[in-house]
């Protein structure tokens, strides 16, 4: 079963998927928001056609662990997943996952362009690597 890897932020929804084993996290793409929930059938379409069998959302936290604004806007969008897709959808705490992102494509010399292009793709799929590493069963 695949397990697919969500990184929600205000203008764009980074996206990743497990290989089959659920071992190894993907980077796959980046949806864009445009404000009309088009984004629910763009995910609903990926989940289908990568046979996903659950979803894991990213939840921002403070660094003292509590739930802020940002997190509440995640936990929201869990929610609404979770009722339009009958999937298992799970929060994943991704405090400094952006940040390491960024850090990573800084220091493979990635061009600020570029960067802004996948650095949600990759908090994604290291919020999904740190999902699977987690709940690893190997």
């Amino acid at each position: 079963m695949k397990v697919m890897g969500l990184d929600y932020g205000d203008r764009r929804i980074g996206v990743a998927v497990s290989d089959a084993f659920g071992w190894t996290a993907q980077g796959l793409e980046v949806i864009e928001r445009r404000g009309d929930d088009s984004e629910f059938g763009k995910i609903a379409d990926l989940i289908r056609d990568h046979e996903i069998g659950e979803v894991v959302v990213g939840l921002p936290k403070n660094m003292n662990g509590t739930v802020g604004p940002r997190g509440e806007i995640c936990i929201e969008f869990a929610n609404r997943l979770k009722e339009l897709l009958g999937l298992p959808v799970h929060l994943w705490d991704e405090r400094l996952t952006t940040r390491s992102a960024e850090r990573a494509l800084l220091e493979a010399d990635v061009s600020r362009k570029k960067r802004k292009q996948v650095v949600d793709k990759l908090a994604a799929s290291l919020i999904l690597q740190n999902y699977l590493d987690a709940h690893s069963t190997r």
